[in-house]
């Protein structure tokens, strides 16, 4: 069935937004800025309201991109525009540069919404919360007219999630992994995702499909499953990776004239996801360094693995052989 996408709320903020989002790490995977650019457009003309960022994807990469495509034609107005601060517990004076420049990055005056990035370890909100911490970087911003509202995200730990709400600061938005394989283990979806409805804070799904795809390699799902099971959760938006205008048509045809997967369904399906979900071996943002920020890593003094991406590009940008843009 063909039609426009849903818009829902984005929680309290009187602001709605389209229920799928273009996700900004896998716009930086493009092949070439023209093919991001076309990512961009295609899914501006189908419906896509939400466009999700990131200070350190693709050492400014996805940033650029997005900024430069979104400078074309007058589309920056017709967006919610989202992009991540990446202190990683560092200080409110990182957390204001780092802001500018993605703002100089995405070409724009200011955010639609601005968050934290990468909320997974044990002592994150006591670095968020504390004086000098990013939180007065977030509400410096609300004032000066650089971001309409705030929030935070990460992937590893519901109740990290649980403990930065339960501390009281009135965030707008919070995003975190919804998926059928969530559902049954270490899950956000049982943990965070009905205190953050409770209070009226708008949820970002992201990582429907695990993130590296592992569930549909292996036959355990489809794609449409996944993205509808995730899209039919009480979310604003579903976060979407797409570095194809192939992956971004297949998402509209799901996403187009929506319909909810409806309660029966989604149970068959998490009973479905239920043994393999069991050891997480399709959620490793959650048990594994493979989703771990270096950047987040190295301001914990946590040590890296050379072998993962994200690794692989941050040491790749200090030699000078990082992608060209």
């Amino acid at each position: 069935m063909s039609g426009a996408i849903p818009q829902r709320p984005l929680g309290r903020t009187g602001v709605r937004v389209s229920a799928l989002a273009v996700g900004g790490h896998h716009l930086g995977d493009a092949p070439t800025y023209a093919d991001a650019e076309r990512i961009v457009a295609e899914a501006i003309d189908g419906g896509v309201t939400f466009f999700d960022n990131c200070w350190e994807y693709h050492n400014g990469r996805s940033e650029e991109w997005l900024g430069r495509a979104l400078a074309t034609g007058g589309r920056r107005d017709r967006v919610v525009l989202m992009t991540k601060v990446c202190t990683h517990g560092r200080d409110a004076s990182l957390a204001t540069k780092m802001l500018d420049e993605s703002l100089r990055r995405l070409r724009t005056d200011h955010l639609d919404v601005w968050q934290v990035h990468g909320v997974v370890f044990d002592n994150d909100p006591d670095l968020a919360y504390r004086n000098g911490g990013v939180i007065e970087a977030l509400d410096r911003a609300k004032q000066a007219g650089k971001a309409r509202f705030v929030g935070f995200t990460g992937h590893k730990s519901p109740e990290v999630h649980y403990e930065m709400i339960a501390r009281g600061y009135p965030w707008d938005t919070c995003q975190f992994p919804l998926n059928p394989f969530d559902a049954t283990y270490r899950s956000f979806e049982q943990r965070v995702l009905p205190e953050c409805n409770r209070r009226g804070i708008a949820v970002l799904g992201m990582k429907p499909m695990t993130g590296r795809a592992g569930p549909i390699v292996h036959k355990v799902a489809s794609p449409e499953e996944l993205l509808r099971y995730a899209m039919s959760l009480p979310v604003a938006t579903t976060i979407c990776g797409m570095e194809s205008v192939d992956k971004l048509r297949a998402n509209l045809k799901v996403a187009q004239g929506f319909e909810s997967m409806g309660a029966r369904s989604m149970q068959e399906l998490r009973d479905r996801c239920r043994f393999t979900a069991a050891d997480g071996r399709f959620e490793l943002y959650k048990v594994s360094l493979a989703f771990d920020n270096p950047q987040a890593r190295d301001a914990h003094g946590f040590p890296n693995d050379p072998t993962e991406k994200e690794v692989k590009e941050q040491l790749e940008e200090v030699t000078g052989t990082d992608k060209p843009r």
